[in-house]
Order: structure tokens, then C-alpha cells, then sequence
């Protein structure tokens, strides 16, 4: 943390700036090569040099955790719309969906979030979104079972991994929607509790 960056002392304008910049730019270049492209790349589209980079973000996992969460209202925004249905079930199944569409934001992200979320080592960056995502996945999986509609061995952190895995599949299978739609149902049908009238 540099000193500009101290807790309790607002950040000087260049360097607001220049955050702002690189996160632009990381966002950019995700979104046209992959999580996977070079710091460089991302410091000359944003105009600054690496240090400046490395200041702000300490290596590539800080800035993907950085990106993730500049772009987390989306996926709030879903929530907040999944918390209005009735149905517990609907509900972890819209969750999903929503989860599968975040993690396939750019080509290369499954890898990174799959890492963090098995190994979920506290001074991984990633390891903290991961952590949030699994609660909420948790708080709806824990909502069905409750209603008698997921089996109880079910966790939020299988269905997180699920999604993740999902989310590389669709990158891996160019968005081949009808392999999508067999995995999915496979998904669904292996957390549902089958004994429970639908």
C-alpha cells in the first residue's frame, strides 16, 4: 500500500485516476483476450508505466479481484431480483444462471476462481469474492433444502464449483448451447431431491 493509499487519508487525485485507469483498461483487455493477457498490455492502455500497476495491484490476481468487484453490481443487481421469486427452488436456479454468466465474463477466468475457491488461501486475493459468492450460493441452497426440494448433502460450495465449472465448459465448448442445456440439466437433476413431489 503506498503512502497515498494509507487508511484514513483520501487518496490524491493522479492516483484515483490513475486506479480508475488501469481498472478500464484491465476490463478492456479481459473482455478482448482473456484474463490471461499481459500487464503490459494493460499498462500501456492505460497510459501508465508498470509501477504505477504494481502499486495498485500487486500481481494479477489482485487486479482480476479488482475488476470482479467493479463489475459485482451486476450480479447484485440479479440477486436482488432472484430475492423477489417465491420458489426456493426457482430461486438456486436462477442463482446458478446468474453465477454461470458472471464466471464466463471473460475467457480464462473459470481457472483462477477454481484455484482460489479449492485451495481459499487468505492472502489470495480472489479468495474473498469466492468466499461471498459461496455464502449467497449457500444461503439459497440451505432455502431449498429446507423446503424439502435439494438433497441434503448439497453444499454452496458444490454448486459454486458446479457454476465454475459450467462457465469453463461454456468457454471451452465455443457456447455450444445444446452441450449447455445437457449439462445443466444433468446439474439440476443431480441436486434436486428426486423423492420431493415437484
Amino acid at each position: 500500500m503506498s503512502a497515498e493509499e494509507q487508511p484514513g487519508r483520501r487518496p490524491r487525485a493522479d492516483v484515483q485516476r490513475n486506479r480508475a485507469a488501469l481498472l478500464e483498461a484491465a476490463q478492456r483487455q479481459f473482455l478482448k483476450f482473456g484474463v490471461g493477457t499481459s500487464m503490459e498490455a494493460v499498462t500501456k492502455d492505460a497510459g501508465v508505466g508498470p509501477g504505477t500497476l504494481y502499486r495498485h495491484f500487486p500481481n494479477r490476481e489482485a487486479l482480476l479481484a479488482a475488476v470482479l468487484q467493479s463489475r459485482s453490481e451486476e450480479l447484485e443487481a440479479r440477486r436482488a431480483d432472484i430475492s423477489q421469486l417465491d420458489d426456493a427452488l426457482e430461486k438456486l436456479r436462477r442463482w446458478l444462471h446468474a453465477m454461470e454468466e458472471y464466471f464466463s465474463a471473460f475467457s480464462g477466468l473459470p481457472e483462477p476462481l477454481m484455484a482460489a475457491a479449492r485451495a481459499l488461501e487468505p492472502d489470495n486475493p480472489l479468495t474473498v469474492p469466492c468466499e461471498n459468492i459461496i455464502a449467497t450460493t449457500e444461503e439459497y441452497v440451505r432455502a431449498a433444502r429446507l423446503t424439502g426440494q435439494v438433497r441434503a448433502s448439497v453444499t454452496g460450495r458444490d454448486l459454486f464449483l458446479l457454476a465454475v465449472s459450467v462457465a469453463w465448459t461454456m468457454g471451452a465448448a465455443e457456447a455450444d448451447y445444446e452441450v449447455l442445456d445437457r449439462l445443466l440439466t444433468l446439474i439440476e437433476n443431480g441436486y434436486r431431491n428426486q423423492n420431493k413431489k415437484q
